[in-house]
């Protein structure tokens, strides 16, 4: 039994640790929220607990009610998603205790009371009821328990206006300037090329009845003396163009993040006084055809070969997601101390971006979200091309 475990089975209710004899089951989603909102505005700092399965009677000590099973358990944080606010985290598991089985609910993180009903559940369940858990209690919210709450909130956590997201330097910009490159060197925009230009041979060389002579001369000076001329049919060669960005997505990811590319790195500094806690990045960039930004590092070459990067190196890079109208991309940074500028990305964010866009200017729109911030710290940076 670990240690945490032990002390939840061998501590009296508290404020922080609830016992239940019964599982909440599917007539008891009122209660689950209730308990849940109540352990949540508890006035401690830690985790929180709602052990069911075991009944406390003060003298007798416990008794327990193993438990076979709970529908509501796979769905709690669905409920909680749909019915509290602020968001919060419950995890649910089942162990083994002297050979019976109970449920833990577990909820952790609770910075942001007062944790209230986002909607209404029933005619006793309405929008706006809270509740706080006090010693072995749960008593009803009323005006200047909530008072005190967002005082408190407000006195612990960090204005958003307190916090600065820049590109890196002697100061901290807003914008940067990048270079732009030559797409048309890109391997499979090179090998496409070639086909193209043996395929408009092969079509001329056959309208007019002409012999192959055109044609091998000019894959010779194409692909060189050394590599066999083939003759492919005109259906043929355009199967071959069509599938060339896959033939050569490892060379093309090389050229364009690791030969071509820009590391890109973010700067958060925190000019507040008080620690930010958790923080994570999230940012929106366009889509367009000339933008390229890496969902994963680049391979390595090695032995004549492509191989992806060890996964203890690729987890430091940021989350990158293409959408069709946007490319999302998020990090988790964590805490965020006064007074010290932190990078955003474990691995700089990889990006390549063409000729076409030379001149113009790209909007990264960014959201910075952290445990003890009163609201997202939002703006905009700008890559100069």
């Amino acid at each position: 039994m670990s240690k945490t475990l032990k002390n939840l089975m061998t501590a009296p209710p508290s404020t922080e640790l609830q016992f239940r004899p019964h599982p909440y089951g599917e007539q008891g989603t009122r209660e689950l929220l209730r308990d849940v909102i109540a352990m949540a505005n508890a006035a401690i700092d830690g985790p929180r607990h709602i052990v069911v399965g075991i009944s406390h009677q003060m003298g007798n000590g416990k008794t327990f009610h193993p438990v076979k099973n709970d529908p509501v358990t796979t769905t709690c944080q669905d409920l909680v998603n749909e019915y509290i606010e602020p968001a919060i985290q419950i995890k649910h598991h089942f162990v083994s205790v002297e050979g019976k089985r109970v449920g833990i609910f577990q909820i952790e993180h609770c910075a942001e009371s007062p944790y209230m009903m986002r909607i209404d559940h029933s005619e006793t369940l309405r929008r706006g009821d809270a509740w706080m858990r006090s010693n072995d209690n749960i008593v009803k919210i009323g005006r200047q328990q909530l008072q005190s709450m967002f005082e408190k909130y407000f006195r612990e956590s960090v204005a958003a206006d307190h916090v600065e997201v820049g590109f890196p330097g002697e100061i901290m910009h807003k914008n940067l300037q990048l270079d732009t490159v030559d797409l048309r060197n890109m391997p499979s925009a090179v090998a496409n090329n070639k086909l193209q230009e043996l395929l408009k041979i092969q079509q001329t060389s056959r309208d007019s009845g002409a012999t192959t002579v055109m044609a091998r001369l000019t894959h010779a000076r194409l692909f060189g003396s050394d590599n066999p001329y083939e003759d492919k049919s005109v259906e043929e060669l355009k199967n071959e163009m069509s599938a060339t960005t896959r033939k050569y997505y490892h060379d093309d990811a090389v050229f364009l993040f690791e030969e071509h590319g820009t590391e890109l790195q973010l700067v958060v500094l925190n000019q507040g006084i008080r620690l930010i806690e958790d923080a994570t990045l999230a940012l929106t960039l366009p889509t367009h055809q000339a933008l390229y930004i890496a969902d994963k590092l680049p391979p390595l070459f090695r032995d004549n070969r492509f191989i992806d990067r060890p996964a203890t190196t690729s987890n430091d890079y940021p989350g990158v997601t293409a959408k069709d109208d946007a490319v999302l991309v998020s990090c988790k940074i964590g805490d965020l101390p006064p007074a010290t500028p932190i990078k955003a990305f474990g691995i700089p964010l990889r990006i390549c971006v063409g000729k076409e866009l030379e001149g113009r200017r790209v909007g990264i729109r960014y959201s910075l979200f952290g445990r003890n911030l009163r609201a997202p710290v939002t703006g905009k940076l700008k890559l100069v091309l």
